[in-house]
């Protein structure tokens, strides 16, 4: 257990001297397999490690998807995303941020990145929203807190990376994201009204449009229906797998760039490389979280832990929300992938031993990253905005971010509490 505790401890000291995560995570791990077993043994279960974590067959999921996703994003379909939005639903007070946030749940849709979706239509929204007289409070909490759900709306790459490593169908966890993704968008919607509510300056009222200007924008959203319809269609039809899916997703996204007339060849070029080095990125912290975890393993943390938990006088829903609570803390301190591979092998088992559904605790886990993304210090998203918009405080941002964060956490609360949210639309497709 000491040993446990000093390799997170370190593995932490280095994230905050800015050391890539896949490094420090690899560095600490191998470390402590070095102390516990020899350099011999830990050599061998390092070259184990790399093999069995990026070999893996279903992993190639990723690159796939995030090259669907650069793909559309970079044919100025967010653009598109966007000012339907707002066309829809921006007459009424806050129309713009409700309409924010659907597009945000559409670009997500599509990319699967909470990170990309941010920093993508921060571009596009940012601006437009200041023309309009939005307050940068609301538009940064609103922007921040729509671009978590690239995470849980399918087809997510975090997702991805849960069912890789807990052997958990990929497919059904992509249909339990549909319904709690849906409750999102409301929960944010309510905490927009709310906003306004209390402070009608933040959001002036847009000018009306005629029915002509809305159908029209439509027009140019047929590639992420079209892609969406095919990929999330075949997946739950059964036609075929989710890596399968993904394949036919990104060959999808290129014809469509080659075919778009404001992507020239050079451009799809430099996205098919950018697509490669975030792929490598993903690689190298799923190998260096490999790592770490053998370590971890090797401490025997997770036994001790199961000891403590079947030992303890908490009810199962009690043991789930604690962790919970820990993700929350992990989430401000580390990106939701490195959170995602160190702690969901530990807690895992303890979540099947309790007779828990792994669909359901990968939701939960989901959603856990989502609010880590937003939360101080750290959260992910707050500091995507900051670059994008270098002019706004921080503690602008973080003003706005109180009510978008309390819906968040009434809404693990809920999926907490009614599992059959999450796992009703798998079990009907499946």
């Amino acid at each position: 257990m000491t040993a446990a505790i000093v390799g997170f401890l370190a593995s932490f000291i280095l994230l905050f001297l800015r050391v890539p995560i896949s490094t420090g995570l690899a560095l600490t791990g191998f470390g402590g397999l070095v102390v516990l077993s020899g350099w011999k043994p830990a050599l061998t279960t390092m070259a184990m490690s790399a093999q069995s974590a990026t070999m893996a067959y279903s992993l190639s999921v990723l690159p796939l998807f995030v090259l669907m996703g650069n793909l559309v994003a970079g044919a100025g379909i967010s653009g598109n995303l966007f000012r339907a939005a707002q066309l829809f639903v921006g007459r009424q007070r806050g129309g713009v941020a409700m309409g924010t946030i659907l597009a945000c749940a559409g670009f997500g849709a599509i990319c699967g990145s909470s990170v990309a979706t941010c920093a993508t239509m921060s571009r596009v929204a940012i601006p437009s929203m200041r023309k309009l007289g939005y307050h940068d409070r609301l538009t940064t909490a609103t922007l921040a807190s729509g671009a978590t759900l690239g995470i849980l709306i399918p087809p997510s790459i975090i997702m991805v990376v849960y069912g890789v490593n807990t052997q958990t169908h990929i497919g059904k966890l992509f249909a339990a994201g549909l319904i709690p993704g849906a409750i999102a968008v409301l929960f944010y919607i309510v905490a927009v009204k709310w906003v306004v509510w209390r402070d009608p300056s933040t959001a002036p009222l847009a000018e009306d449009s005629n029915w002509a200007d809305k159908f029209d924008t439509l027009k140019g959203l047929w590639p992420v229906i079209v892609l969406f319809t095919v990929v999330m269609g075949g997946i739950y039809g059964g036609l075929f797998t989710a890596t399968e899916a993904a394949g036919i997703g990104a060959a999808g996204a290129f014809l469509f760039a080659l075919t778009h007339k404001s992507l020239t060849l050079r451009q799809i070029g430099a996205v098919v490389v950018d697509s490669a080095l975030v792929s490598a990125m993903m690689v190298g912290i799923v190998f260096g979280a490999a790592v770490f975890v053998e370590f971890i393993n090797l401490t025997g943390v997770h036994r001790v832990l199961e000891s403590l938990v079947m030992n303890s006088s908490l009810s199962p829903l009690g043991v789930i929300l604690v962790m919970i609570a820990i993700f929350f803390v992990a989430g401000a301190l580390m990106e939701e992938l490195s959170m995602i591979l160190i702690l969901v092998p530990i807690f895992f088992p303890i979540v099947i031993k309790l007779g828990y559904d792994p669909v359901w605790f990968g939701i939960i886990v989901v959603v856990a990253c989502e609010i880590g993304l937003i939360a101080p210090p750290i959260g992910m998203n707050l500091f995507v905005i900051r670059s994008v918009a270098p002019e706004v405080k921080m503690h602008t941002i973080l003003s706005g971010m109180l009510p978008f964060i309390t819906v968040d956490l009434m809404r693990i609360v809920l999926l907490a509490a009614f599992p059959i949210l999450s796992v009703w639309l798998p079990n009907q497709l499946f």
